[in-house]
């Protein structure tokens, strides 16, 4: 769904969610301007129709900003984690009891085989907790010298990451990386395991390999990503989210959550990284302010305007 839309069903949330009290309304205050005719507005809205938008509202306070480097990478499985499994011995294949995507515990039986020398039957096991990515396994044949099962252990996955060559030297093993999917949605922090010592001739890139954590399954082998690596820390001592920018006369706001409602701060921003801006001017620690979904807050503040012109 695009933000349009997203909009006009959040605004129709507002519409029902005041249909038994105070609908939604853009209230006229006068600021420091009021002089050269200018004049501050801001949008009241009730606590039910706050929660019905999805607006958060945080407090201004210190925090971390990160100096970051953008790369991509690709989720590849975790290479130390995947094991292939062959017969023991030669013989016949008599049962298979194990399908690709099918999840297996350590010593879980995989398939039952018929030694050719002995003719005892024995069972071919997982190694390992993990998925079977693979099979080569059918009742009836030879199992030969041949790999029969592949398992790998998905709790963990690689993030590989392609870097240029003007970026070698900023990145090293234990730096923390900020992992993101378009696609879905998520993101989760992992650290740098390993840099290759050469690079690429084929895209003249050079490989940086993040450790990502991946119990809930929510990072599959074969996604592209994007990655932010952090090369430096620095405390700030005021920052605001970055989702509660919005502009306005071509100057950067914050909606003040007050007593009279949302009111637009232009405010003056200094270092940012992709979570987090400093604001230098124009906010103050623990003001509170629209962090999440304030764009519905301009949308009600234009569409306030609008009608004050009628």
């Amino acid at each position: 769904m695009n933000q349009k839309s997203l909009l006009v069903l959040i605004v129709a949330a507002l519409a029902v969610s005041g249909c038994g009290g105070s609908e939604p309304k853009t209230e006229a205050g006068h600021d420091d301007h009021d002089d050269e005719g200018g004049e501050s507005q801001s949008v009241a809205l009730t606590p039910e129709q706050i929660q019905a938008a999805g607006i958060v509202v945080a407090e201004a306070g210190p925090a971390t900003i990160r100096e970051t480097l953008p790369v991509y990478g690709v989720v590849a499985p975790n290479a130390e984690r995947v094991r292939d499994v062959g017969a023991r011995f030669p013989g016949v294949i008599r049962g298979v009891t194990a399908k690709i995507g099918d999840s297996v515990r350590a010593g879980e039986t995989l398939a039952t085989v018929e030694s050719n020398e002995s003719l005892q039957t024995y069972s071919v096991v997982a190694p390992l907790n993990g998925v079977v990515t693979a099979r080569q396994a059918n009742p009836g044949e030879q199992t030969g010298d041949k790999v029969l099962f592949t398992i790998a252990d998905l709790s963990t996955v690689w993030v590989e990451l392609s870097l240029f060559p003007r970026d070698m030297a900023k990145v090293r093993v234990g730096q923390t990386v900020r992992v993101s999917s378009s696609d879905t949605g998520v993101n989760a922090d992992g650290k740098i395991v390993y840099v290759a010592p050469f690079g690429s001739s084929a895209n003249q890139t050079l490989t940086a390999r993040v450790l990502l954590d991946n119990a809930d399954r929510r990072w599959a082998p074969g996604l592209y990503v994007t990655a932010h690596v952090t090369l430096g820390e620095n405390q700030v001592p005021l920052v605001v989210r970055n989702e509660a920018l919005q502009t306005l006369e071509n100057s950067n706001v914050v909606f003040v959550h007050a007593n009279e409602g949302f009111q637009p701060r232009p405010v003056r921003i200094g270092r940012a990284d992709g979570q987090l801006s400093e604001v230098t001017d124009g906010l103050q620690a623990g003001e509170r302010y629209a962090a999440a979904n304030s764009y519905i807050l301009k949308a009600e503040l234009g569409k306030g305007s609008a009608e004050h012109e009628h």
